[in-house]
C-alpha cells in the first residue's frame, strides 16, 4: 500500500463508445493529474468477479489528500475534457476518503 496516497476519485464506467473523444481524453488527462500528485491505480484491468456481478471498467485514481483530490477534479484542465468522456460513456465517478494504515474493519462500528 502507498501510504502517500489517502484519497482516491474512483469511475465505474459502465459503457464506453471508443472514438477520437476518448482517445482525446486520455491523451490529455495524465496532464491535469500531475499537479495534484495523482496518480493510475487501476486502470483498463479487467476484474476477477469473485462474488456478484460485474460489468464495465473501474478506473482508480490515488492522491496525497482529499484536498487535492477536489481541486484535481474541480481545475479548470480537468472540467475541460470532462464532456470528452462524458458525452461518451456511462458510469459512476466518486471522489473518497481513504482510511489510515492502522484502520480496522471494527473502526466503523465506533
Amino acid at each position: 500500500m502507498d501510504t502517500n496516497l489517502n484519497a482516491y476519485a474512483v469511475g465505474h464506467l459502465h459503457e464506453v463508445a471508443m472514438g477520437p473523444q476518448i482517445v482525446e481524453y486520455l491523451e490529455r488527462i495524465d496532464a491535469t493529474l500531475a499537479p495534484y500528485g495523482g496518480r493510475f491505480l487501476v486502470h483498463g484491468a479487467r476484474a476477477e468477479v469473485r462474488e456478484g456481478n460485474w460489468a464495465g471498467d473501474l478506473i482508480i485514481i490515488g492522491f496525497p489528500d482529499l484536498a487535492r483530490a477536489r481541486a484535481w477534479y474541480d481545475s479548470p484542465e480537468y472540467q475541460a475534457i470532462i464532456p470528452l468522456r462524458a458525452d461518451n460513456s456511462r458510469g459512476d465517478i466518486l471522489i473518497v476518503d481513504g482510511c489510515g494504515a492502522d484502520h480496522a474493519a471494527t473502526d466503523v462500528l465506533a
